[in-house]
């Protein structure tokens, strides 16, 4: 799995066209003119950074198992995403691995082995980094501190995984608040061990979006339409699972986790 394996996605369809046009058409609407073309040169810098995270085994079909997305940071071999979209375990008896999808042209990407190297579960965040292989370009990481409630937000990604075929692609949108991840609930019924333990010891704030993501956008990077820093990182599970822990239909709101705690969590790897 050291030297990077090449991967075909299967034939495009007609549904799979119609598709990625519904899920481009908020990339559109309703969009200020000059944030919306600000967004179209920014996109072409942004695309080749953005990694599809899954397992890979040669005997298995199909061979790629898609789990989320990912982003490339640093010095081009590594790689954020969300801990979540990480396996609990590989078979490594059947030789599966943790690997990354590099998108190429058309519907055909490359396999490149890949390993944990930082990891922390309390802000759903992880780093990979790739094993050998040139590097991939990085996206630079923006202030977090500077983003504001209103502020027009972009991300790119895999929203439903490789259904598609190995294509980024990008949703646009607002921080409609930014507001702590866990929200006390007035009925101890509703309260459970995760959500008391942020409570208690953990609390901090996450980016709610005025924007519709999708699973397979976790671990894509939230980014400013028009520098493309890296603002945070999409979460479809983690947050979900405390903020709306009381609704038996979760909302489609949808969150991020600032980019300061990834900083954080990249400074401990020097």
């Amino acid at each position: 799995m050291n030297a990077p394996q090449p991967l075909r996605c299967a034939p495009s369809s007609v549904r799979r066209r119609l598709l990625q046009a519904m899920l481009a058409l908020p990339l559109l609407a309703g969009a200020a003119p000059d944030v919306q073309a600000n967004l179209v040169a920014t996109i072409p810098r942004v695309k080749p950074s953005i990694v599809a995270v899954g397992t890979y085994q040669r005997t298995r079909s199909p061979a790629f198992q898609f789990r989320g997305t990912g982003f490339v940071v640093g010095n081009g071999l590594l790689v954020a995403t969300n801990a979540h979209v990480l396996p609990e375990r590989l078979d490594t008896d059947k030789m599966e691995a943790l690997v990354i999808v590099v998108p190429g042209e058309g519907e055909t990407g490359t396999v490149r082995s890949a390993r944990v190297v930082a990891s922390e579960r309390s802000r759903d965040l992880a780093v990979l980094r790739l094993d050998g292989g040139p590097a991939l370009p990085a996206l630079r990481l923006g202030a977090g501190t500077r983003v504001l409630e209103g502020q027009e937000i972009a991300f790119t990604g895999f929203p439903i995984g490789n259904v598609l075929g190995m294509t980024p692609v990008t949703h646009r949108g607002i921080v409609a608040a930014i507001t702590p991840i866990g929200i006390p609930q007035a009925n101890a019924r509703t309260l459970d061990p995760a959500l008391i333990r942020r409570l208690a010891n953990d609390a901090f704030r996450v980016y709610q979006l005025d924007a519709t993501a999708y699973p397979g956008n976790s671990g894509s990077p939230l980014y400013d339409p028009v520098t493309g820093e890296v603002l945070g990182v999409m979460n479809m599970v983690f947050v979900k699972s405390t903020k709306e822990n009381v609704l038996s239909d979760p909302s489609g709101i949808s969150y991020a986790i600032p980019v300061e705690y990834l900083q954080r969590l990249l400074a401990d790897l020097k």
